[in-house]
């Protein structure tokens, strides 16, 4: 799996300017990990959500997100296990089939599911998709960060309230996790 991309906080919304303007957060110096702890430690949590989408490397971030899914949703429908299946495939090995069978998935799944979602994360994760006919058009390289996000807040909607924000801290110390063996190992 890939390194942390991104030192500073400032480094990931120059990357990916549309996560400012969708999490509602300040470019800063912070280190990035550093940062995201602070969201946490402060309860923003549906902005930590969505800043450790974007910290994440693509795969990284899909197997977050699949992670995250299974601790908020322990009872997935068929159609939910079919989804997060063919996606975690792509996530060990991500040969580009995988990849369009996730995209497949996700584009005919339903879209009040969490692993429609992460289908489609796993489908976008590439630099561009399939639109038949031997025609591809390229992903913009915010939209697997942008519905992991949408994946484990959706899931995260299915959790008692009271046991929401417990459950969402400990997939966020995950995706910290995630992050922080990524650049022990560097």
């Amino acid at each position: 799996m890939a390194r942390l991309r991104f030192e500073t906080v400032r480094d990931v919304f120059e990357a990916f300017p549309i996560a400012q303007h969708e999490l509602n957060l300040e470019p800063n110096d912070e280190p990035s990990l550093q940062f995201l702890e602070a969201l946490v430690s402060r309860d923003e949590l549906d902005k930590a959500v969505g800043f450790c989408a974007f910290l994440l490397p693509r795969r990284e971030a899909v197997w977050w997100g699949c992670r995250s899914v299974r601790a908020l949703v322990p009872e997935l429908s068929a159609e939910e296990s079919e989804a997060i299946s063919v996606t975690e495939q792509w996530v060990r090995e991500p040969e580009e089939h995988r990849r369009s069978a996730a995209f497949e998935l996700g584009t005919r799944g339903n879209s009040k599911l969490p692993t429609t979602y992460l289908a489609l994360a796993a489908g976008w994760s590439g630099h561009s998709i399939s639109i038949g006919g031997g025609e591809t058009v390229p992903v913009p390289p915010h939209q697997t960060a942008r519905v992991v996000r949408a994946a484990v807040l959706i899931a995260a909607c299915r959790v008692q309230m009271a046991e929401k924000p417990d459950l969402l801290r400990r997939c966020l110390e995950d995706g910290i996790r995630m992050a922080s063996d990524e650049t022990q190992e560097a």
